[in-house]
């Protein structure tokens, strides 16, 4: 019997037991850093002589792993394999493509802190970012097999005299799945989970910085016994396989996660058609987001400053849902400013597989100087309240940086930045932060402190963002209960860890028989 769908727990490290658990998983992690990982396609290992090296951004010299890289013709092998087991696929009955959803969870959970301490090594997260993330992992594919029960019902349709109605959902075909590196385990799992319990395959295509993860969690789907070719592994260059996946006639959907730069350009090759493509592909993109939290003057400001910094600095800031711009109401503007001064300096910066350490390293090397950069900007912007620097030197580690003064214009209030910078901007009124908080081209996730029930209201209506969050955090969407997707450049607003997710993968069928 399927129990009711129900959040899998965060581990609380503060358990001596869990705290020893995670401390003999990174030490098991150490041991096996620098393998090597061939490409999984149509069930068989393949290699290439081209391979990524995936680097610990914690310590620059530490090898977590090789994968190797595949090439166009490694690509074609991918598609054809892919769409020879979607020959099959597509008829299993989707009670039993959801039990192979159960299994992989049922087996992430007995390996959750093996998986953690794999994040922390190859994507630099914290012990409670990573351990977040694994969890949101088990999630996606704990909910999307229970979601899949409801489609396989098909759409409830109005009874006619004299013909027997049914309007079934079937599955679409070969996917492209592109995960991004921030949360290279849960948006993975969640974006393959979702298309294959739908009856569709798919392709991997994992991102260049966290390979290792992915091919972790590949080998999940093989001890679960997933049939060959429903998953293929194929790590390898965006701008060289990732794109003739996108434009090959076969492919019926991309999902995708990542940069607006990388979606937009995505859509629009996707909405060419390929010689032989018989239909208009779909694409489910999450982009970026430039996000808001407004601090009116009836708020808790203890608990917006709270908020505040664990949105901005979370996983040093680098998730789309980050709180980059806090819109502080003049009234109370400076002293919320001083209590995020003083939480941001209380943080520690340090290797991630470090318990004690509440900043990690950015990921790699074209973000570091990508952050740096910004801060460069934010100096001639506003005024450095704090951090600004880098620090450390075996890894790439940058301070949390907070400035004050921020125009709503200004640079550093528009352009994602995708690192541990925080804009501080003064808002004449209540009316004029909304004002400044909807001033951009992004919509994703957004924030208000107030104690004004009427403020609130007016926030619900107004402020357009596809995750609106009052008296708390914008970040920490859970699966099923918070579906996650934004409005304007950030995105499809496909609302991942929704009841409607599925249908993003699934085509309608409507079929009559007369009596």
């Amino acid at each position: 019997m399927i129990t009711e769908y129900k959040n899998e727990p965060f581990t609380n490290f503060g358990l001596p037991e869990n705290k020893a658990a995670m401390e003999k998983a990174l030490a098991a992690v150490q041991l096996e850093k620098a393998a090597h990982y061939p490409l999984i396609i149509g069930g068989e290992t393949v290699d290439t002589e081209a391979r990524i090296t995936s680097i610990n951004p914690s310590n620059t010299s530490d090898i977590v792993g090789t994968v190797a890289r595949a090439n166009i013709d490694l690509a074609e092998k991918a598609v054809q394999a892919a769409n020879k087991a979607f020959a099959s696929w597509q008829y299993v009955d989707p009670a039993e493509r959801s039990l192979y959803l159960f299994k992989a969870s049922a087996v992430l959970r007995r390996r959750k802190f093996e998986f953690s301490a794999w994040l922390v090594a190859e994507a630099g997260k914290t012990w409670a970012e990573a351990d977040a993330d694994t969890a949101e992992a088990i999630d996606f594919m704990e909910y999307y097999a229970r979601q899949m029960d409801k489609y396989a019902k098909g759409m409830e349709v109005t009874p006619y005299p004299g013909e027997q109605n049914e309007c079934a959902y079937i599955p679409l075909g070969v996917g492209v799945v592109i995960p991004p590196w921030n949360f290279p385990l849960a948006i993975l799992a969640g974006m393959t989970a979702a298309a294959i319990v739908a009856g569709n395959t798919v392709i991997m295509k994992p991102a260049s910085s966290t390979p290792v993860i992915a091919a972790k969690f590949m080998q999940l789907w093989e001890e679960v016994s997933l049939p060959a070719g429903v998953v293929n592994y194929l790590p390898g260059s965006g701008g060289t396989i990732g794109d003739y996946l996108v434009s090959h006639a076969q492919v019926r959907f991309i999902n995708f996660t990542g940069s607006k730069e990388v979606g937009l350009r995505i859509n629009k090759l996707a909405a060419d058609l390929s010689p032989g493509q018989k239909w208009i592909k779909r694409v489910v993109a999450e982009m970026g987001g430039k996000d808001s939290i407004v601090v009116d003057s009836e708020a808790d400001l203890e608990e917006a400053a709270a908020g505040i910094v664990a949105s901005a600095f979370g996983f040093q800031g680098q998730k789309c849902s980050a709180c980059s711009r806090a819109i502080i109401v003049r009234d109370v503007y400076d002293a919320v400013l001083a209590k995020v001064v003083e939480k941001t300096k209380a943080l520690k910066i340090g290797d991630a597989s470090s318990p004690e350490s509440n900043i990690g390293p950015v990921i790699d090397e074209n973000s570091y100087k990508k952050i740096l950069s910004y801060i460069e900007i934010g100096k001639t912007e506003g005024k450095l309240e704090c951090g600004g620097s880098t620090a450390g030197e075996q890894g790439y580690f940058i301070e949390p940086t907070v400035f004050s003064g921020i125009s709503p214009e200004a640079r550093i209030s528009q352009e994602e930045i995708f690192g541990p910078v925080l804009a501080v901007i003064p808002a004449d009124d209540f009316d004029h932060a909304l004002a400044i908080a909807n001033g951009t081209e992004y919509g994703l996730t957004g924030a208000v402190y107030s104690k004004s029930r009427a403020k609130l209201e007016k926030a619900r209506r107004e402020f357009h963002v596809g995750n609106l969050y009052f008296n708390r955090k914008c970040t920490g969407a859970l699966v099923g209960v918070h579906p996650f997707g934004g409005f304007n450049l950030s995105g499809t607003d496909s609302k991942a860890g929704g009841a409607d997710y599925l249908l993003l993968f699934l085509q309608a069928k409507s079929i009559c028989e007369k009596l």
